[in-house]
């Protein structure tokens, strides 16, 4: 009888430790792909901070009100960005543009100067944020703000009519660059701004004031889709 009765309390004692063990596996398998869901998480919504001195300012110049689209109808062809760069060079003038950005639907082509041109500032182009990657980066970050509104200088004032799935196209060194918007959102100017975006894709960012809100910027995310010699 006793012997029974030890037999038990073994069997009881073995199967209590099964139960625990089963229970640690359990939980620490819960820990670990809780982790490994963060984790991805914040890896595909990993964000950059811009501060102030990172941004430029948005306040609308009112100067110059325009009615018609301040795009320039231009062609834009290898040649055209060769002449560009080269009036650079040699100093004929002050703006010249190393590429372009071009949004059909939109109706925007505009070039951009190097970042460290006195011109690049939204006053007076379209302007490259510091801390961008040019798209030649592989799973890099190209930045650009410009002013939306009336002024003359609104290459960005319809953007507020792009979705997602749209176009965009930058040229630079002898390469088209082929982007489709992914996401679209707003935030609130407090002297930061927040870019969440993949940061396993190439990607062109677009930075301008909101649509009639004065307080808000809004931000377009797009992925590299396609490239080709030009």
């Amino acid at each position: 009888m006793l012997k029974k009765k030890t037999n038990f309390n073994r069997r009881k004692s073995i199967l209590f430790g099964i139960i625990i063990l089963l229970l640690g596996i359990s939980l620490f398998s819960y820990d670990y792909f809780q982790s490994k869901k963060s984790y991805a998480f914040e890896y595909m919504n990993n964000k950059l901070y811009l501060s102030s001195s990172e941004m430029p300012d948005f306040e609308e110049d009112e100067k110059g009100v325009v009615t018609e689209d301040v795009t320039n109808d231009e062609e834009i062809t290898k040649e055209k960005i060769k002449e560009d760069v080269n009036k650079g060079n040699t100093n004929n003038q002050s703006t010249y543009y190393i590429g372009y950005l071009e949004i059909p639907k939109v109706k925007v082509k505009k070039g951009f100067v190097d970042i460290n041109s006195r011109d690049n500032q939204v006053g007076k182009n379209i302007t490259i944020i510091s801390g961008s990657q040019f798209p030649n980066v592989d799973k890099g970050n190209f930045i650009i703000a410009g002013h939306s509104g009336t002024g003359v200088h609104s290459y960005f004032k319809n953007l507020y009519k792009l979705s997602k799935g749209d176009k965009a196209y930058v040229y630079y060194d002898n390469v088209k660059y082929t982007y489709e918007i992914v996401k679209i959102y707003n935030q609130k100017k407090d002297g930061t701004i927040a870019i969440y975006r993949d940061y396993n894709e190439t990607t062109l960012t677009l930075i301008t004031c909101t649509k009639d809100n004065k307080k808000s910027q809004t931000v377009y995310i797009a992925e590299l889709v396609a490239k080709s010699s030009y």
